[in-house]
């Protein structure tokens, strides 16, 4: 097929409409949506390329080998398991993400969050539905040692926005980088729990990988310091949830804001939603308007650069997820 007017498969939620932004996309290229396993398998012996807009889809994995046989893989999402198959992972497919779209949001939310546990908000709204006057006193965000477990581009951001807060930010990645411009240092994944047992808050911002599969263990509840606060953002998996549960029931982990979760939706019964010192949210926190439109028109200049044989932008590199931590 000509690559001047590629075939694009597009992968969205059965219950989702077709993304903004497929318009400009099909002026450049040939685009066909689809939303269920037998039309993905057809139209995939057509395409050139094949863009995931439902990250909890499990429609690559289900193409098998023939996944590894496309030329490119767009994760419209900061996260690529959904995408990163054994079979990508072997190939010579490319593999691109949304790196940048959910960034700064996210960042904002993790900022608004560790600003609820300080200055005691959730209970200020209580008191003020039932039109009790009641003073106390707040904790300050500047100063405090913030642990965020993922220093890739998400990481980096909240490290910046929460430094600009006067927070005090260390980051957890693969390998150590003591001179990162965002943090006032990297450590190695090895390191993680001698890093939990100085954090007064930590945030998981890390891809679910192998490696990170409840990175976030029983073992790491047990090192982080008590009373500490825990926010994910990154995926759910990242934290074991029954491990979390029965280290905020014991108060060794003192708050923990959860926007993303093993198991998505959360099962209405969980104990989590009842919890008064857990913030539970719909996985959103990079979900600000316009973020939808901006993946297409991400996608659609990328697009442009593959047809004019110019170099992808936000290429994921495919051994370093699948082979190493966070």
């Amino acid at each position: 097929m000509s690559r001047s007017r590629p075939v694009i498969a597009v992968v969205v939620d059965p219950r989702d409409g077709d993304p903004p932004g497929l318009e400009r996309l099909r002026e450049i290229a040939t685009v066909e949506v689809v939303r269920r396993a037998p039309e993905l398998v057809a139209a995939v012996e057509r395409a050139d390329v094949l863009a995931v807009y439902d990250f909890r889809t499990t429609l690559v994995a289900d193409l098998g080998e023939r996944a590894g046989e496309l030329a490119w893989i767009h994760a419209a999402s900061a996260g690529v398991d959904a995408v990163l198959t054994p079979s990508v992972v072997r190939s010579d497919t490319v593999v691109t993400n949304a790196q940048g779209v959910f960034d700064e949001p996210i960042a904002e939310w993790v900022l608004a969050v560790l600003l609820l546990f300080a200055k005691d908000l959730r209970r200020s709204l209580d008191l003020q539905a039932h039109r009790t006057w009641r003073h106390r006193e707040s904790d300050r965000l500047a100063g405090r040692h913030v642990l965020v477990v993922g220093a890739g581009s998400i990481g980096g951001a909240i490290a910046r926005l929460l430094g600009a807060a006067g927070m005090q930010v260390r980051g957890v990645a693969r390998t150590a980088r003591p001179d990162d411009p965002d943090f006032d240092a990297v450590v190695a994944t090895a390191d993680l729990h001698a890093e939990l047992a100085r954090a007064d808050d930590v945030v998981v911002a890390a891809p679910l990988t192998p490696a990170t599969h409840h990175l976030l263990d029983a073992e790491a509840f047990q090192a982080m310091r008590p009373g500490a606060r825990l926010v994910n953002v990154g995926r759910g998996p990242v934290v074991d949830e029954a491990a979390l549960l029965d280290a905020l029931r014991a108060g060794r982990v003192g708050a923990a804001a959860l926007d993303v979760f093993e198991t998505e939706p959360l099962d209405p019964d969980h104990p989590f939603w009842t919890m008064e010192q857990v913030l539970v949210s719909p996985h959103m926190s990079g979900d600000v308007d316009g973020w939808v439109a901006a993946l297409g028109t991400q996608f659609t200049d990328n697009v442009q650069r593959w047809i004019a044989d110019e170099p992808l932008r936000h290429v994921v590199d495919k051994q370093a997820l699948t082979g190493g931590g966070a």
